[in-house]
């Protein structure tokens, strides 16, 4: 398994020659007494780096891409418990030819509250093979992110016929 670094493209496809279905694990634990309903979302962008079209934005109200090849696991309103807490399936064979990048978000859900991710502990995102299970590759947030309410996590992108990743670490404060 390989850390990952911040803006550090990392090649999928050289990694794990003939990858084709992939996991997004992302992970996060509460702080204290703040729960934090941390959502994770997927846009697919065309080369004007707009979403095609709606279907083209998963997240807990949208599980599944119109072209089918990107799948989300479902909300996690808590962040509680060992292992991921939600999860992305993307089958990279499966992307429309219009999508040239797979953006990766996580959003504080009730940052209307206060809530922000300086509360919330131990952020992590980790791709897997799903063929076998194994992490590829994985990005631990170390930053704190006090006031922010979305975080780009990374970016899965076509370089080529080859997909790669990269870890974004990006921080936003939504208004």
């Amino acid at each position: 398994m390989i850390n990952l670094e911040k803006k550090k493209p990392f090649n999928l496809s050289k990694q794990a020659p003939g990858l084709n279905q992939v996991k997004v694990g992302l992970s996060w634990d509460p702080s204290g007494d703040v729960e934090a309903d941390a959502d994770a979302s997927v846009f697919m962008l065309n080369e004007s780096g707009k979403i095609p079209g709606e279907t083209f934005f998963v997240f807990f109200n949208n599980l599944t891409s119109g072209d089918g090849s990107v799948v989300h696991s479902g909300d996690n309103r808590t962040g509680e418990g060992e292992g991921d807490d939600e999860e992305i399936h993307i089958n990279l064979s499966k992307v429309s030819n219009e999508v040239l990048q797979i953006i990766v978000v996580i959003s504080i859900h009730n940052a209307a509250d206060g809530v922000h991710f300086g509360n919330v502990l131990n952020s992590a995102v980790r791709i897997y093979n799903q063929a076998n299970s194994s992490v590829i590759c994985q990005y631990a947030l170390t930053e704190k992110f006090d006031g922010c309410d979305s975080l780009i996590i990374g970016r899965f992108y076509r370089n080529g016929s080859e997909w790669e990743f990269e870890a974004m670490g990006q921080a936003l404060k939504v208004d």
